[in-house]
């Protein structure tokens, strides 16, 4: 990997749909660099701190959230003397969206009270009252034709279909939810599943038409679902829960057809490589040196041992099994326990799954969907705060808050160094053609190039320090 100098940020940063772009919050500044050379391309001024940059999917838009205001700021990249302003008012604006066709805004009160659609072509606007969530709770058709929002009354949840050509509610019907959390279409547009919160495990698939096709529970007691993925291809639909399991359900009858245990102890009978990340000290060969009667002797022990201690890499160790995980247990008097599967995220290949069991943070599973097995094991030594796949091939990163970058792919796993001095990744985002990597510390980033002869380069070695 090559590795860019660092630049400053005070907030969000995220790169464009089409990859020739980085949008940077810098205060009230809105900066456009461009990704390959890291030049500033605009520079756009806010009336106030920037909160949330979203770019609109053809790359000529961005909206920047001022919540603080609360107010909603859009700037054009082609014409930069073009900008758009969205103030709701008393009504206030907790979160705002981009429209798959790139020329509407959506953004959602506070308080939930509505969702208001406005038209960057017209200046029409229009609303659906009572959205279920701020953030949460919209989902669009992959064709971008229609968007399903939840809604709210009479102590019942709907979901809403709306036509994204002319914003009219083609449809609405009661899901059989308690209090629904999220909602998505699956990748081919067929079906919808939403999700009930954390104090009742139920799955639901639902056709456009509002039929429900398939209803799942699989228990009754304890904390129930805490994440939901759709596979890339759309036949799969991986279900985290709070009982630190995750389940496989098949898009023909949505039955499940594999469930993973994410257990404290790795048997000796599972075939699974597992991977610990340790120091390595460097071993210094002071034989050969010579000093004369003059250098004072305690800089001489004292250098020798800060060479020792001062100096360190760290690799991955391939490790015997059996093996015990380092696990901490959660606090059963505080609310939203760490606990269960905090993060599940498919390949681009739908082939493999990556899972973190919040009670274990410092170890990333990896799962084989095809063999229905665990191909791979990943233990930190701190917890790991991101982890991304590769859009373009199977290989995910991930970082824990130092100065390392981790690797995986079904060749082996790497550790490799960033070389910027105190430079701690704290978040990381892949470009959409995978040809770069965003790497974020508490108030700075960088750019990793990947280098092309190495994309399919990476070696089974069970140890490099990049």
């Amino acid at each position: 990997m090559e590795f860019t100098d660092a630049y400053k940020l005070t907030g969000p940063c995220c790169f464009s749909p089409n990859s020739r772009y980085l949008a940077v919050a810098v205060d009230y500044r809105l900066v456009i660099r461009d990704v390959h050379s890291l030049k500033v391309v605009q520079l756009y001024t806010c009336v106030d701190k920037i909160g949330y940059v979203e770019w609109a999917l053809d790359s000529e838009y961005i909206l920047c959230g001022l919540y603080k205001r609360p107010m909603v700021q859009a700037w054009s990249l082609t014409q930069p003397e073009w900008t758009c302003k969205i103030d709701e008012g008393p009504a206030g604006i907790a979160y705002a969206r981009w429209s798959p066709d790139s020329r509407h805004i959506l953004t959602t009160s506070e308080f939930q009270l509505r969702l208001t659609v406005w038209s960057l072509v017209n200046t029409a606007c229009v609303h659906v009252q009572c959205p279920k969530h701020a953030s949460k709770g919209v989902s669009f058709t992959q064709d971008g034709k229609f968007a399903a929002v939840c809604t709210r009354r009479d102590c019942k949840d709907y979901v809403n279909l709306l036509s994204c050509h002319t914003w009219e509610i083609m449809g609405a019907f009661t899901v059989d939810t308690v209090d629904l959390a999220g909602i998505e279409w699956s990748p081919d547009d067929s079906a919808i599943v939403v999700w009930d919160s954390l104090l009742e495990y139920k799955v639901l698939i639902y056709s456009p038409d509002g039929r429900c096709l398939f209803k799942y529970q699989a228990y009754e007691s304890g904390l129930g679902v805490k994440t939901v993925a759709w596979s890339p291809c759309g036949q799969f639909l991986a279900v985290g829960s709070y009982d630190q399991a995750v389940r496989a359900l098949n898009h023909l009858t949505w039955k499940n057809f594999a469930e993973f245990m994410h257990v404290s102890t790795i048997r000796s009978s599972c075939g699974a490589a597992v991977y610990k990340e340790v120091d390595e000290p460097f071993q210094l060969d002071m034989s050969g040196l010579c000093l004369n009667d003059d250098f004072p002797h305690c800089m001489q022990g004292n250098g020798s041992e800060s060479a020792a201690d001062g100096n360190s890499r760290v690799k991955y160790k391939l490790m015997d099994l059996p093996i015990n995980l380092p696990s901490q247990k959660p606090a059963m008097d505080k609310p939203n326990p760490k606990q269960g599967i905090g993060l599940l995220s498919w390949s681009n290949d739908s082939q493999y799954l990556f899972t973190r069991n919040d009670n274990m943070p410092a170890v990333l599973w990896i799962w084989d969907i095809r063999r229905l097995e665990l191909t791979a094991v990943l233990i930190q030594k701190e917890p790991i705060r991101a982890a991304a796949w590769d859009p373009t091939c199977p290989r995910v990163v991930l970082c824990t808050g130092s100065s390392h970058l981790y690797m995986w792919s079904p060749s082996g796993s790497c550790c490799i160094n960033v070389p910027l001095p105190n430079f701690a990744i704290t978040d990381l985002k892949w470009n959409s053609d995978g040809s770069c990597l965003l790497l974020k510390d508490r108030d700075t980033f960088c750019c990793a190039a990947v280098v092309p002869m190495l994309r399919d380069d990476i070696t089974d070695d069970d140890s490099s320090d990049g």
